[in-house]
């Protein structure tokens, strides 16, 4: 077997477990999106709402990863789903925008009037566990594929994200700071201005290429007809 046989042999492997692991994922973002929310909205905690939302939007990119790998382990042709992730950029990016303002917003409205929320043991729970899952992830997808390495950062800084809710969580469960949540909400909006600057950065930059590629393509010059 030729070096480019094994090598390529070894690319369709790393594809099929990337669409394994990125199954696990999307079913652990559901799960973990689900749990936030609900004990975020019992608790009246900002923070576990926050984290469980931008789970939600992150699910978009997950879901069209996982699209994509299972296009590529089939040999099919990702044209389309490119063209689906150009689109998806931009609604991931404009609705953690939306998210930033809406974790500034009532950070600062609860911080005003001294609004305290109630521990929660399910997110604690669920804040501890993203913490070991999402390095796992991390590690477990620098394969061969610049997809799931691109993912495995967004990993990584899901688990920074996971560190800081536990962090809240624990200190108004604890101490019972009626600031902690909304202080820690702050310092979540920190990594999550800095994955919404990504996800423009990102738009920016399929949409530049998007523009490029069409103007190659205009640039080409047609088969002129019969005389």
């Amino acid at each position: 077997m030729s070096d480019a046989s094994e090598m390529s042999e070894a690319h369709a492997s790393d594809v099929r477990a990337g669409v394994r692991l990125e199954v696990f994922t999307v079913v652990w973002m559901i799960l973990e999106a689900a749990i936030s929310i609900v004990a975020g909205l019992v608790a009246g905690s900002l923070l576990l709402v926050a984290f469980g939302l931008d789970n939600v939007i992150e699910l978009i990119s997950g879901v069209i990863l996982l699209w994509r790998l299972s296009i590529e382990a089939r040999g099919g042709d990702v044209a389309r789903v490119e063209q689906a992730e150009r689109r998806a950029a931009w609604v991931v990016a404009v609705c953690l925008g939306l998210l930033c303002v809406y974790v500034l917003a009532s950070a600062v409205y609860g911080l005003v009037t001294r609004s305290m929320s109630e521990a929660s043991p399910v997110g604690i729970a669920i804040a501890a566990l993203a913490m070991v899952v999402m390095p796992s992830l991390a590690v477990a997808k620098r394969l061969d594929s610049g997809a799931l390495r691109g993912d495995a950062a967004s990993s990584f800084t899901c688990a920074a994200m996971a560190a800081t809710v536990l962090v809240g969580l624990v200190l108004n469960a604890v101490f019972q700071w009626w600031w902690a949540d909304d202080v820690a909400a702050l310092v979540f909006l920190v990594w999550l201005v800095q994955e919404t600057r990504e996800a423009l950065e990102e738009a920016r930059q399929d949409a530049g290429k998007e523009s490029a590629s069409g103007r190659a393509e205009r640039a080409r010059p047609r088969p002129s007809g019969p005389v």
